[in-house]
């Protein structure tokens, strides 16, 4: 061995290159994704080596060292999943501090977007106790209908438990005539002539509503044979009134046939005629407009009454005050 001189020294130094040293490779980590419904959070971590600024490679290993990361970012940016971060070339030239930094701001990160799902579940829950305003309106519609229905069944109630009156009074018989005839087919037969006038009242005893009244025909029959006939006429009565009203029952004519047989008239004189049964029926009709057409009670009142003609007492009332029923 023998000692080198400073030109071979010299020569070794330039031929052989300087070896670097090894550089340190740093890994950032970023999250992958949150669980959205909150239930289970997962964090995946994907590594990215990040070179070393202060372990340049020289020149001539440059081509590599950007084909190296060119190929790791490209994978590493295959791999990301939604809510991850992608490390750009930049994000290399930060130090160690720098990269300790991105690693606490990942936690940093999910906290937050922790914070932001609670708070769109907040939201979601105040939605929901919410009711809009068309639900208040049909809620007013239906509220509004059940009321008034409410309200004209009890005006209904009240109305019916206030039945209009009549009372019949009396009965006066102007003539009773029977003679021969013949009817419309040319067929001999008894035919009976008779004048009448009845006498009732009608009160209305509603305290806030009127009544329309009509009626049916009023018949005079001798049993099923009819007689006479009259007619009231629709009127209106007010609330807490009444009225008296004479009607005219007249029969014209009335053939018999056979059911008159033992029927015998005086024809104005002064005779023992025997008394001639008769009964006395007509229904009478009110009707109230309480709420307009929507609440209109009616009301029926059957009359049945039943009298004796005396042809020796004509002209003469007769009272009815305890011959007839009303139902």
């Amino acid at each position: 061995m023998h000692a080198k001189t400073d030109s071979e020294v010299t020569s070794i130094a330039l031929s052989s290159p300087t070896r670097s040293p090894r550089r340190p490779v740093y890994y950032v980590q970023s999250p992958s994704r949150d669980s959205h419904d909150g239930e289970k959070t997962t964090a995946s971590f994907h590594s990215t080596p990040v070179l070393s600024p202060t372990g340049s490679p020289p020149h001539s290993n440059s081509s590599v060292g950007h084909h190296s990361r060119e190929s790791s970012s490209s994978r590493f940016s295959g791999s990301l999943k939604p809510g991850s971060r992608k490390v750009t070339p930049n994000d290399t030239t930060r130090t160690t501090t720098g990269a300790s930094r991105k690693v606490g701001g990942g936690k940093h990160w999910k906290e937050c977007a922790v914070i932001e799902e609670e708070g769109l579940l907040e939201d979601e829950d105040d939605n929901k106790g919410v009711i809009p305003k068309k639900c208040y309106f049909l809620a007013f519609i239906l509220g509004f209908f059940i009321l008034f229905s409410l309200f004209s069944l009890i005006l209904w109630g009240a109305s019916k438990s206030q039945k209009p009156q009549i009372s019949l009074k009396s009965m006066k018989f102007e003539n009773f005539i029977i003679q021969a005839g013949t009817d419309a087919t040319l067929v001999p037969t008894d035919m009976v002539t008779m004048n009448s006038t009845l006498m009732l009242t009608f009160r209305n005893t509603a305290t806030f509503f009127g009544v329309h009244v009509t009626s049916t025909p009023v018949n005079l029959n001798y049993y099923e044979l009819t007689l006479a006939t009259g007619d009231i006429k629709e009127f209106y009565q007010s609330r807490k009134s009444q009225r008296t009203l004479n009607v005219v029952v007249v029969g014209k004519r009335i053939p018999l046939y056979g059911g008159g047989a033992s029927l015998t008239s005086s024809n104005g004189k002064s005779n023992n005629s025997p008394p001639v049964p008769l009964n006395l029926s007509f229904q009478v009709r009110s009707r109230a407009y309480v709420l307009g057409k929507l609440v209109k009670p009616k009301f029926y009142i059957n009359v049945q009454c039943s009298l004796v003609l005396n042809q020796n007492k004509l002209n003469s009332p007769v009272s009815l005050k305890n011959s007839c029923q009303y139902s």
